[in-house]
């Protein structure tokens, strides 16, 4: 696979015998016959798991050959350390999941001791369904060229793959890692299922790819190329990379979406993509093809950062290139950043050419895009520059930057546009910078000012003078 191209087992139901209806006769009425009782609700077998990998190694076996779903309660704050792989599966360090069966863990951890051979943490199969709950997932190593949606081609899930359904609840997936030289994505989870995080932490994560051409690494913290929907949960100090030399690109170091997504009241922040001369792209990434999208309420995105020196480095925050909206949400404190000739674009975000990205009450503020060494910075806040369309909804732009050094160019501190359209409704861009066009710079396209203003930006409002209809310098 190129990497343009890229991107429970259910319980029987019983028949139930009726019970034989009672006529009753009360002030002359009878009771309809043939009434069934409900079946009383199916109870969860519960086992307790002492703070022993082997027990916890039998216990889900177990309950993988067990009718019904199954409760696992993991003696708490225990740290169970795996030291050798499956016995059956030999890319995981615990049996896969095949059944229903969650897992208790009050504040336990299972790990992967670093003397193991390398190997993922757990692997939900089809059609297997995971509750995992006040559970630390922590130090898995995928390198096995398992990924269940593109076999033989890469790796993926380095702490954990899902290909049947899971939801995880305050938990935490840390310091995990997926590398191949083929493909590697989703350093903390790697989503093909369908998935729901609650109030969890993917922090630490790391997708590495190695090969020696050009190749793809995308999702240090998620990868999801099944529905996927996060709340409540800290995205944070994931990366990606690829190594240089190889035109190879690295995205969404925080989250990358190739299906429906929701992400609600979530921090995603100090993220890093590098891709020495090859693209680095985005923390939060949406590749969904249409009708598929991506849905962002009352998010953080901050502090992460793109490089890519000789290179592009575009969407310090966010980039797609597909169909997205963000609402109330700040997108601040994002860098994108191309030493030694290379090309910075958007620092806060970036869309695609077939991009239609809308962004309602939401902050852009304190981003950049930098180009030191005689590069290009496009976009210090936002940047269209490949067609797609833009539209801001009551929102601000303020305090972004594109710079460039040693005779660069920079342009559009606030917003810049190429080839595509973008529309301003009732929102301000202030107090932005850049070489020229502190506040917009319209290369071509179409910029659009409805109840929008435009003023104290630097060295001037919009550039070149006249292209954008209602601005004035």
């Amino acid at each position: 696979m190129s990497w343009q191209n890229h991107r429970a087992k259910d319980p029987a139901l019983a028949a139930g015998r009726s019970r034989p209806a009672r006529l009753l006769a009360v002030s002359g009425l009878a009771v309809l016959a043939g009434v069934v009782l409900p079946a009383p609700p199916a109870q969860a077998a519960t086992t307790h798991v002492k703070c022993s990998v082997a027990d916890l190694v039998d216990a889900v076996r177990t309950a993988n050959s067990s009718p019904g779903s199954d409760a696992l309660h993991l003696a708490a704050n225990c740290t169970y350390r795996l030291v050798v792989p499956d016995r059956d599966n030999p890319a995981n360090g615990l049996p896969e999941v095949t059944s229903d069966i969650t897992v208790e863990g009050h504040g336990a951890t299972i790990t992967r001791d670093t003397s193991a051979p390398a190997f993922r943490i757990l692997f939900v199969d089809r059609p297997g369904t995971l509750t995992l709950n006040k559970t630390t997932i922590s130090g898995g190593k995928a390198t096995t060229t398992d990924c269940p949606l593109f076999p033989g081609q890469g790796t993926c899930g380095g702490g954990i793959l899902n290909a049947g359904t899971m939801t995880v609840n305050k938990s935490r997936v840390i310091n995990n890692i997926a590398t191949s030289e083929l493909f590697a994505q989703g350093g903390g989870i790697d989503n093909e299922g369908t998935g729901t995080l609650n109030d969890t932490e993917v922090s630490g994560n790391t997708v590495d790819y190695t090969g020696t051409v050009r190749g793809f690494a995308p999702g240090g913290g998620i990868a999801a190329d099944g529905p996927l929907t996060v709340n409540h949960s800290r995205l944070h100090h994931n990366t990606v990379r690829v190594p240089a030399g190889t035109n190879s690109q690295s995205e969404a170091a925080g989250l990358a979406t190739w299906a429906d997504s929701t992400v609600n009241h979530t921090v995603i922040s100090d993220n890093h993509a590098s891709a020495p001369g090859g693209i680095a792209r985005g923390a939060l990434v949406n590749n969904a093809q249409p009708p598929a999208k991506m849905t962002v309420v009352d998010t953080v995105i901050r502090d992460n950062t793109n490089s890519a020196p000789g290179g592009l480095a575009t969407g310090g925050g966010t980039a797609t290139t597909r169909t997205t909206t963000l609402t109330r949400t700040r997108i601040i404190g994002n860098h994108t950043t191309a030493p030694d000739g290379g090309t910075a674009r958007g620092g806060g975000l970036s869309i695609g050419a077939f991009a239609n990205f809308t962004l309602i009450d939401s902050l852009v503020q304190g981003n950049r895009a930098s180009a030191p060494g005689g590069g290009t910075a496009r976009g210090g806040g936002t940047s269209n520059p490949l067609g797609g369309t833009l539209t801001i909804d009551r929102s601000r732009i303020s305090n972004n930057t594109a710079a460039a050094s040693d005779g660069g160019t920079a342009q559009g501190g606030g917003h810049f546009n190429e080839l595509g359209s973008t529309t301003l409704n009732h929102s301000t861009v202030t107090g932005n910078h850049a070489g020229d066009g502190g506040g917009i710079f319209e290369e071509s396209g179409t910029v659009t000012l409805n109840d929008t203003v435009v003023k104290g930006n630097h060295p001037n409002n919009c550039a070149p003078p006249n292209t954008v209809s209602g601005c004035t310098n």
